[in-house]
């Protein structure tokens, strides 16, 4: 089998002279998993529609811009999990895009792979020092490229890279959309499975209520902060007396889903049990 190359997309052709490119075997070897939200900004027409395909049929959802004002108002609007950034965009370069993706709070850890003609060292150093979580030259195979998405998102979006979420009791299952606290099942409403979605995917780290607007609801909404509120009181509740001690309200500061329970739950635990057996 012999490569070519075009458009920065590897070919390869068979022993028959049929050409086959690595969409197909992105295909073939794509890791099953729940759908990302991926943006990929790029100039060129060709290459991003062929990585846009190719990743399309690798069972994600995608986000198309051609320079840094569109990625802006898609990031804004959309939440991608993972961005694919050209460097050598029109206007503002891929370099200033992800300093300023870095600088603003609910940007600052949305995964980065730089995609761009520049293969020196010193190309690919001011690039991961600028913001980028990995770097792929030009010309790439997108074989490669699908399984570095897949690795970052493994490191940084364990919500996405596994459908299954648990912590001490509680259980939360992405793909079913399901909630358990031991083996009952908890229901609640579709925007307090996302905020536990996201709580549980980063366990106790503390989120003020405009950092959880952001990233559950979105950039460009019009809800009052203090909504959050009402959420986590109705989170609380459908969790149950047994797990709502995971919420914890930090002072002057937000929420967060600390993955052990207070002192006075486990105690009350324990004297149910204990009342149960007798």
């Amino acid at each position: 089998m012999r490569n070519t190359e075009l458009l920065g997309v590897h070919y390869k052709h068979d022993a028959g002279g049929n050409c086959q490119n690595d969409v197909t075997f992105a295909k073939q070897t794509s890791v099953s998993m729940p759908i990302a939200k991926i943006l990929i900004v790029e100039d060129e027409p060709a290459i991003r529609e062929m990585v846009s395909y190719a990743l399309r049929q690798s069972d994600f959802e995608l986000l198309e811009a051609e320079d840094a004002q569109q990625a802006y108002g898609l990031i804004a609007d959309h939440k991608p999990d993972l961005v694919l950034l050209d460097w050598m965009l029109p206007g503002q370069s891929g370099l200033e895009v992800a300093r300023r993706l870095r600088k603003d709070a609910p940007t600052s850890e949305l995964p980065i792979i730089m995609l761009t003609a520049r293969g020196e060292e010193s190309d690919r150093v001011r690039g991961l020092e600028c913001g980028a979580d990995d770097y792929i030259s030009k010309p790439f195979s997108l074989r490669e490229l699908i399984a570095r998405i897949h690795a970052l998102l493994r490191r940084s979006a364990p919500h996405i890279a596994s459908p299954t979420l648990q912590h001490g009791a509680v259980r939360l299952d992405s793909l079913r959309h399901e909630v358990w606290v031991g083996k009952k099942q908890a229901e609640m409403g579709p925007t307090e499975f996302r905020l536990l979605r996201f709580l549980m995917a980063h366990p106790n780290r503390v989120y003020s209520r405009s950092q959880l607007l952001d990233q559950v609801w979105g950039q460009n909404n019009y809800i009052e902060e203090r909504t959050i509120d009402v959420h986590i009181l109705r989170l609380r509740k459908a969790l149950g007396k047994k797990a709502s001690g995971h919420i914890r309200t930090i002072h002057s500061a937000g929420y967060q889903f600390h993955t052990d329970l207070p002192e006075k739950s486990k105690k009350k635990s324990g004297k149910v049990k204990q009342r149960k057996a007798a």
